[in-house]
């Protein structure tokens, strides 16, 4: 198995992030890793000559293509050429989500209620993207000023923006085209399957009957990670999940499939930016 490793876990400082950016020098990488936040991400593609990858998908993106991504689904998104890329993204944090939910309307429903790591994605329409873009304007107006009333605004609008993504997916009919290769799927849910087990590339081999070195190859070409790297990723954000729910530091990395407590303790605080026992401290306060 691959030895490098290549932890992404980009957490999310502010409750609320919105932002619409356009550029023409941008993630022209395939390199560019996977990638993971501690909130929630909803993606709207304007243009450019762009693909997502996340989980075990790959999506060609067209114009009022609408992505929804839970903290856990990893993802990046690679363009190909240097076309224009235009896109809106808002991160907000379950505790944000909450707050604006109503005993009615839970605005976590949209992420709740599709399978992990699959059917994220629905296209608009130009009247939905131009609701859609003009609502995302007024909210990041407002969450750039300081001037009185201006938060209590950016509540109502990113409260709009929320019921708006809830109503659009429950009646979505749009199927979208995995482009994913279908062993790096496979290699994919084969890790979430064992993942608390010892994952070799002999096994691999075994699995897929491909030599190990060409399965961490195209791995590491559709996702910019090792196999290594990504196990190592996902048994962190199990240990994470423990953690949140009152597991000991020594009961997480158990049941996360580390056999090491001092790589455990390592590698937590390397992709967490803390150690575990403070990362339970913090989700528990």
């Amino acid at each position: 198995m691959d030895q490098e490793t290549n932890y992404i876990f980009a957490p999310i400082k502010k409750e609320l992030i919105c932002f619409h950016k356009t550029t023409d020098t941008e993630l022209i990488n395939p390199a560019l890793p996977y990638h993971r936040h501690d909130a929630y991400e909803i993606y709207l593609f304007l243009r450019g000559n762009a693909y997502m990858y996340l989980e075990q998908s790959c999506y060609k993106l067209a114009p009022g293509d609408l992505i929804i991504i839970s903290p856990s689904e990893m993802h990046r998104c690679i363009c190909i050429d240097n076309q224009m890329y235009e896109r809106i993204g808002l991160n907000i944090k379950k505790s944000a989500l909450e707050k604006l939910s109503s005993h009615r309307s839970n605005l976590l429903s949209c992420f709740e209620s599709h399978p992990f790591g699959q059917n994220n994605l629905i296209r608009i329409s130009q009247d939905q993207i131009v609701m859609y873009c003009g609502l995302a304007e007024k909210l990041i107006s407002c969450l750039s000023s300081e001037a009185y009333g201006q938060d209590l605004l950016a509540e109502s609008y990113a409260t709009q923006l929320l019921v708006f993504i809830n109503t659009l997916y429950p009646s979505a009919t749009y199927q979208s085209n995995n482009l994913m290769p279908e062993l790096v799927s496979k290699t994919m849910t084969y890790i979430k399957e064992h993942l608390v087990e010892s994952i070799s590339s002999e096994q691999l081999e075994q699995e897929f009957h491909y030599s190990g070195k060409y399965i961490s190859q195209l791995f590491k070409e559709h996702t910019g990670l090792t196999i290594r790297s990504y196990i190592v990723d996902k048994r962190i954000s199990l240990a994470m999940s423990h953690l949140a729910a009152g597991k000991t530091v020594a009961e997480a990395c158990e049941l996360s499939g580390f056999s090491d407590y001092a790589n455990f303790i390592r590698s937590f605080k390397k992709i967490a930016g803390m150690p575990p026992g403070k990362y339970k401290a913090v989700k528990q306060a």
